[in-house]
């Protein structure tokens, strides 16, 4: 049954490999050329007293030549692969048969994947025949199968005899090259993809490697990567700086747009003001109106002594000889309706003149009066 609360074992330097490896997809090959000096790999393998050379590039393997593990054979070779260009540039690995090396599966505790190689080393007269100063060995780390105890580590044993290992050692350097790592044929490393997952090599046997030439290409990695980071931030970075530039002029806009707004706003409540103040004004006749109208309308004989105008209606005291004709005069204006008398009519005894009060209501042609005239 699959357990779910298993931990999951994370190798750090296997997952940076991969993603270097993915990554190195996006980098054109002049560049490549360029940055990494070794183009490919020349593979020895020793079979029956000969050494055979194969050049792997690309997917692609070349078998090159079997040499006699002579001196005279190795020396007059050497002068062969001295005089290509590609096999010069390219890494040597050495690659040992059954006859020279053996592996084995371990079990070990969970506890000893902090010092695997020492660990093993202890208990290598144990696991085999050999004791740790008579071998060169490396150990590898297997996947987990699913039914494995969470206690236990699944690890490859892979040794060869110190003797075996330097001898052919001395016989690829009589050809000129000095191999990077060896490893075994049954458990070989996968060259194509990076750094072997183990190297039976000791530091002693393995190039030295010039620190210049490291550093300059550590550098030109770096710079290709920091490029490649460049090309993908810059234009995210451009498109904030606008988004960034067009958000502030927005605000700049928004707050003069509130204050137009405002400004609207009051302008509108003026205007209203002002409407409702014409409104009142057209709503009341003008006085000055009403009496040109009523100058206009009464004749000569007859005389207003009181005029007063409220709540819609204009009261009117006065004198006529004939006070019953000023209703019908009223009436037929256009500029007042409504007119009564408010109260009886009485006519003076000495002068005969016709008493009366009168109210009418004016309309709102009577500013237009003048004009009617005219």
């Amino acid at each position: 049954m699959l357990n779910l609360n298993s931990t999951i074992d994370l190798d750090i330097k296997t997952v940076l490999r991969w993603w270097g490896r993915e990554l190195s997809f996006l980098v054109p090959e002049k560049i490549k050329q360029l940055i990494i000096d070794k183009q490919g790999f020349i593979i020895i393998r020793a079979e029956n007293n000969q050494l055979t050379l194969a050049y792997q590039f690309d997917g692609q393997i070349e078998l090159l030549a079997t040499v006699e593990r002579d001196t005279s054979a190795l020396a007059r070779y050497k002068d062969v692969l001295a005089a290509d260009d590609r096999l010069s540039k390219a890494n040597v690995i050495l690659r040992l048969s059954r006859q020279d090396a053996i592996q084995k599966e371990l079990a070990l505790p969970i506890a000893a994947k902090e010092n695997l190689h020492q660990v093993v080393g202890y208990e290598l007269d144990r696991y085999t025949p050999f004791k740790a100063d008579q071998v060169y060995f490396a150990v590898k780390l297997q996947p987990k199968p699913l039914n494995n105890d969470a206690d236990q580590l699944k690890v490859l044993l892979v040794l060869t005899p110190r003797v075996t290992l330097n001898a052919l050692c001395a016989d690829v350097k009589a050809l000129g090259m000095v191999p990077q790592f060896a490893d075994y044929g049954g458990v070989a490393n996968d060259v194509e993809y990076g750094n072997p997952s183990y190297n039976l090599l000791p530091n002693h046997l393995r190039p030295e490697i010039a620190k210049i030439p490291r550093i300059i290409h550590s550098t030109l990695i770096t710079l290709v990567f920091l490029l490649l980071g460049v090309v993908i931030v810059m234009p995210v970075w451009l498109e904030s700086q606008a988004v960034a530039a067009l958000t502030k002029k927005v605000q700049t806009l928004e707050k003069e747009a509130s204050k137009i707004k405002a400004l609207q706003l009051e302008t509108d409540a003026l205007i209203e003001e002002t409407q409702q103040l014409l409104n009142e004004k057209t709503a009341t006749p003008s006085m000055l109106s009403i009496l040109n109208t009523l100058s206009i309308l009464m004749k000569d004989d007859t005389h207003l002594a009181y005029l007063q105008y409220a709540d819609g209606q204009l009261q009117i005291q006065g004198e006529s000889p004939t006070a019953s004709t000023l209703i019908s005069v009223l009436e037929d204006s256009d500029q007042f309706s409504n007119a009564v008398f408010v109260s009886p009519v009485t006519q003076d005894s000495f002068s005969k003149q016709e008493h009366f009060q009168i109210t009418v209501e004016p309309t709102k042609t009577a500013d237009k009066v003048d004009a009617n005239v005219k």
